[in-house]
């Protein structure tokens, strides 16, 4: 019984442990490409709060991100109200708000749209499936969804610039 641990009651069943992949993530849901790329270029606009604009270019150099694709994520950024941009010779983006008003969930929707386990629409509000536990399922990743934009709603930018200058810990 590997992955499961008993709980206080001796007649209780284990409790499952959710499965995680190989970086102690759990496997079933996933930040995309595009949001973990928009929360790296938000993190480095937080950890450089010049007066003056940041360069597409430079928030690419400093992340490692490729140009053309966080040209992309930044317009859905600036779209969302996260980022203003300015144009011209001293032009780029810098964050529209502070960074303790910056949620991470709200990043990640601005570029991925609706935080969910997955697309399977919602469960029969009478509980009668058309295909054997499909509501059950259906239920469960709603549940996991949940969980998901609870939990990033409970970081701001501000925290994970924290983390990142090593000024608070980081998540277990």
């Amino acid at each position: 019984m590997r992955d499961s641990v008993r709980t206080a009651g001796d007649n209780d069943p284990p409790v499952r442990r959710p499965r995680l992949d190989q970086r102690g993530t759990l496997a079933l849901v996933k930040v995309s490409t595009r949001g973990d790329y928009a929360c790296r270029a938000l993190l480095s606009l937080a950890l450089h709060p010049e007066q003056t604009p940041t360069s597409v270019r430079d928030i690419a150099d400093r992340t490692g991100l490729p140009q053309p694709y966080l040209e992309q994520i930044l317009l859905a950024l600036k779209g969302a109200g996260l980022v203003r941009s300015k144009r011209g010779v001293n032009g780029g983006y810098t964050l529209a708000r502070p960074a303790d008003e910056i949620l991470l969930s709200q990043i990640v929707r601005a570029v991925d749209g609706p935080i969910v386990a997955g697309d399977f629409g919602e469960p029969h509000a009478d509980g009668a499936c058309d295909h054997e536990g499909q509501c059950v399922l259906l239920s469960v990743w709603a549940h996991v969804g949940d969980h998901m934009r609870k939990l990033l709603d409970s970081y701001r930018l501000s925290d994970i610039t924290e983390m990142a200058r090593g000024n608070q810990p980081w998540p277990d």
